[in-house]
């Protein structure tokens, strides 16, 4: 039996995890933990528990993602996106297991106008990008088996996201600006845990892997098809396009997100859903 550890277990993806985890009980065992049961900035602790559950693998889902309030907290946001992962690679690296690191696209500069490659130049433009980056590069230097995997654009029926906020929005407010000059791929959680899971269940094949949905949209693209999906008419909530500089915020956006995911596919043999069927199903739970 496999003995694999997920750390931010009741974070957006750590919850699509749980949530699919059961499918996999004949030959893994699941050790959830967020920070109550596990401190993944204290090395100690890391290594004990590691060490005390015959860890074999580690999924880190753990990170700051507050991205605007990053910039003001640098040095939390550093611990626990830099430090905290590279003491989860040192210690599962110690006992001979591996493990899957969650980035980001931020990690770009959003100046591109293709998709990007896992090898394309990094350029992160904030502290969390930077932080992220650096995440990886130590997860990647500490343990030789370990998997990076890139997403973009998150959203589950867990948390606080995007999806919901347009939801709320929509019902409160006659009208509501959306940006339209940022471009990227929505990507449903539990979309992303089935892959990860599916990763561990085939063996993971170490690298830098991008995973989103497939398809393209703007922020104000996705908000019109959430509220449509939701019967939000426009005569009740008219959504107007608005550019980047009218909804200033401490910390740049990319304008370009959209990741290259032919490796991932490649690697697997997986399909990988379009955007709006993967955003109906969860609307289905949340409506």
């Amino acid at each position: 039996m496999k003995q694999i550890l997920v750390t931010g277990c009741r974070g957006q993806l750590g919850s699509e995890l749980q949530k699919l985890a059961p499918a996999y009980d004949e030959t893994c065992v699941f050790h959830f933990t967020d920070v109550d049961e596990l401190d993944i900035t204290d090395r100690q602790a890391v290594y004990d528990y590691i060490e005390s559950h015959s860890i074999s693998i580690v999924v880190n889902c753990a990170a700051f993602t507050a991205v605007d309030k990053a910039e003001s907290e640098p040095e939390l946001c550093d611990l626990l996106n830099n430090v905290a992962p590279g003491y989860l690679a040192e210690a599962v690296e110690s006992v001979g297991g591996t493990m899957i690191q969650v980035s980001t696209d931020y990690v770009f500069d959003g100046c591109g106008h293709r998709p990007y490659l896992e090898d394309d130049p990094t350029n992160p433009q904030t502290v969390y990008g930077r932080t992220k980056l650096e995440g990886e590069e130590a997860v990647i230097r500490t343990c030789a088996g370990s998997m990076v995997v890139r997403t973009a654009w998150l959203y589950s029926t867990f948390g606080n996201n995007f999806v919901k906020t347009m939801l709320r929005l929509g019902k409160e407010r006659e009208t509501l600006g959306v940006v339209f000059d940022q471009v990227g791929s929505p990507t449903y959680a539990r979309d992303l845990a089935a892959f990860i899971l599916t990763a561990i269940d085939r063996g993971i094949v170490p690298g830098v892997y991008h995973y989103t949905n497939e398809g393209v949209c703007s922020w104000y693209d996705f908000t019109r098809v959430i509220h449509r999906i939701a019967g939000i008419e426009q005569k009740d909530c008219k959504v107007r396009p608005i550019l980047t500089e009218e909804y200033p915020v401490p910390a740049p956006r990319p304008h370009f997100s959209v990741l290259d995911k032919q490796k991932v596919k490649n690697t697997y043999g997986i399909d990988i859903p379009w955007w709006e069927d993967s955003l109906k199903e969860c609307l289905k739970e949340l409506l």
